[in-house]
């Protein structure tokens, strides 16, 4: 009688393993919001972590940097800027210190954090974006482009902006026809999926405007259900059958007539969040109210979503924030990290693959995606894509400051903004700072750009003077150069939009 032994599906990532740090590094006394929204309530990325609390009288969120540990004072500042309880935050994938909020007000608020964190109560946006004529619960920046930022609201409506001008570029009214549950981009940018109340999954080109499919009753349940493009080009949806229990299934954007595949897990009542990391396509599952996160490996072979465990607590979790891959632990072989919100606290558990070498493993770290932009806003409006700008992390990643990140940073406080639910984008460059704007501001400021020479002067006071303000020329002449050839790129498309006007006037089109 003999005995057949099964095949082990090899995989580096089988023996993920998930532990909660020390409580000497969690937070506590936080006072996590308790808004009724289905949202993680938390994001991380390499320098803070940003917490939406509980606010009198408006909205507001925590930023905290991310080495912060111990008890919260009553008195830490927050940014407190909104009218109405905040639904959602989201850092830019560009510039660690930009965050975006969204809130009941129907206003979408872009905020600069100082470097070392929050000094004092925060209530001045950089950007105000207002296009929204109910609560705005969903913010998701674009992955490869500068200064584009994706909003979607209660009014049924998905809002395409550029930041850097406070412009509403792309509007999508028609294609939801209830309230819209989750959106995603894909890799490139090129294209977003979203869930909505109706039960179905679309793709849609936002530059057009068009959806590219749907696929009807992705899951039968009544409950919320969410869903993230994978960078094959596949989607990950989560929700509930008819007999309400919780689902995660595949999806082949070339053919959706069925799931690749389809796993069924609880009857928890928690709308389930997924977390992709596409440098080890693996995706997380946190149920809001649930004490478990339960891990997946996404392959191409059957049965291509693959259980590999779970990590489970005594406390129930109100939301998580997932650090991007940028902020890991390379020396401890952590793969990811996350950071639970219980009702007063926050805990960091880390998702580490267990290995003997202290080497740099570079199996587990395949290059991951920058801080720096593949484009610029104007080019990917005019209908460029491109995959993200890839750095490697060996030797731990020490993030150089982005040659666009100021871009945002001296736009004008004032800027034209359109309310309401008019789709038709004012004209770009009337938005867009001169040079000589610039320059005018920063004399203001205390710094000539024009008629600044070492001098004698310049020598008594030293050489860490003369540095300083050769450091703010530089920085100042690399802003003027960057907005000269902005108002180039406007220029052309303004050209190539008059010729196609002229091609309709004259009826070749």
């Amino acid at each position: 009688m003999s005995f057949r032994r099964g095949v082990v599906r090899q995989s580096k990532f089988r023996h993920v393993f998930a532990q909660a740090w020390k409580a000497e590094h969690c937070i506590d006394d936080v006072r996590v919001s308790r808004v009724t929204w289905d949202g993680p309530l938390c994001a991380v990325n390499p320098k803070f972590m940003a917490v939406i609390v509980e606010s009198g009288g408006g909205g507001a969120f925590l930023v905290l940097p991310l080495t912060k540990s111990g008890r919260i004072d009553q008195a830490t500042p927050t940014v407190c800027g909104h009218s109405a309880p905040v639904l959602d935050v989201q850092w830019c994938p560009h510039d660690d210190n930009v965050i975006a909020s969204a809130s009941e007000d129907c206003t979408v608020k872009v905020w600069q954090i100082p470097d070392g964190g929050l000094t004092g109560p925060m209530t001045e946006p950089m950007v105000t974006l207002e296009g929204h004529s109910k609560r705005v619960g969903i913010l998701a920046w674009h992955p490869t482009a500068f200064n584009i930022l994706l909003t979607a609201g209660c009014d049924n409506l998905v809002c395409v902006w550029d930041v850097g001008t406070g412009e509403l570029v792309y509007q999508i009214a028609d294609a939801h026809p209830d309230l819209i549950y989750s959106v995603s981009w894909n890799r490139e940018g090129s294209a977003i999926c979203t869930v909505c109340k109706d039960k179905a999954l679309r793709v849609i080109d936002p530059r057009r405007g068009t959806v590219l499919m749907v696929k009807e009753k992705v899951h039968e349940g009544t409950r919320p259900m969410r869903a993230v493009f994978l960078s094959d080009g596949k989607i990950l949806t989560t929700g509930f059958s008819r007999m309400s229990e919780r689902q995660l299934a595949l999806w082949d954007t070339s053919d959706m007539s069925e799931p690749r595949a389809v796993q069924e897990m609880d009857t928890s009542n928690g709308v389930l969040l997924p977390y992709y990391d596409p440098d080890t396509n693996m995706v997380y599952l946190c149920g809001k109210g649930d004490c478990t996160i339960r891990y997946f490996e996404i392959t191409d072979e059957s049965p291509y979503v693959h259980f590999l465990s779970l990590y489970s607590s005594k406390e129930p979790q109100r939301g998580a924030g997932f650090l991007s891959k940028r902020g890991v632990d390379v020396n401890k072989c952590e793969i990811a990290r996350f950071y639970k919100l219980h009702e007063r606290k926050v805990e960091a558990i880390s998702m580490t693959v267990p290995r003997k070498s202290d080497l740099f493993q570079g199996d587990l770290y395949p290059d991951t995606a920058s801080v720096e932009p593949s484009l610029l806003a104007e080019d990917w409006i005019a209908g460029q894509d491109a995959a993200p700008l890839l750095v490697s992390l060996s030797g731990g990643y020490a993030g150089a400051p982005s040659k666009n990140r100021d871009t945002l940073r001296n736009k004008p406080r004032l800027l034209t903004q359109r309310s309401g639910t008019d789709s038709s984008p004012a004209p770009r460059q009337a938005a867009m700072p001169t040079a000589t704007a610039v320059a005018r501001e920063t004399e203001n400021e205390g710094v000539s750009v024009t008629q600044h020479r070492p001098t004698r002067a310049d020598g008594e006071r030293g050489a860490d003077g003369v540095k300083r303000e050769e450091d703010v020329l530089s920085e100042v002449l690399a802003e003027v150069k960057a907005l000269r050839s902005v108002v180039l790129a406007q220029g052309q498309r303004i050209e190539l939009l008059e010729r196609q006007l002229a091609r309709i006037e004259d009826g070749d089109v």
